[in-house]
């Protein structure tokens, strides 16, 4: 279940935490050794171990955090998705999760910008509000992210 890779073998932490692993399979110590592998570049290991410990222990938010993160290193956003909305589902004031999905968003442009030609400093974003910079266009994609998760939590909850 645990592997072990010959690039991070000289990482006296990781040694330690996965021996503690091998030792007690159901020990919540493989969201530390995660967490570790993600850490030190190893995001595919990363994955693996929290994917095994998630299938026993799946309510450990940190490592549910930790699998979103290295799935998001990888390069596999919709994955690295669904884990921070699980995350963000239990703890709606998760900082990493919300940043995380901001970013995602971001990344595969769910929102169609388009820029007037009268202000090229001026970037639409949905019903008519205009953003005039970056930041300002962060915070928009935030509150538009945290506004989609409260009407699905209220839609849960009825």
């Amino acid at each position: 279940m645990w592997s072990h890779n010959v690039g991070v073998s000289d990482n006296p932490r990781i040694e330690d935490l996965r021996r503690r692993v091998l030792k007690d399979p159901a020990s919540i110590a493989f969201a530390q050794l995660a967490e570790e592998y993600r850490r030190a570049g190893d995001c595919e290991e990363a994955v693996r171990v929290c994917e095994a410990g998630l299938a026993q222990h799946p309510a450990y938010l940190s490592a549910r955090v930790t699998l979103g993160r290295a799935l998001f290193a990888l390069g596999r956003l919709e994955d690295a998705r669904t884990e921070f909305l699980r995350v963000l589902d239990a703890a709606p004031d998760n900082l990493i999760a919300v940043g995380k999905l901001a970013e995602i968003h971001q990344r595969t442009q769910q929102v169609a910008y388009r820029r007037p030609a009268e202000d090229p400093t001026q970037v639409s974003i949905g019903q008519n509000r205009v953003v005039r910079s970056s930041d300002e266009r962060v915070l928009a994609e935030l509150q538009a992210w945290l506004d989609a998760i409260g009407k699905r939590r209220l839609a849960r909850h009825q």
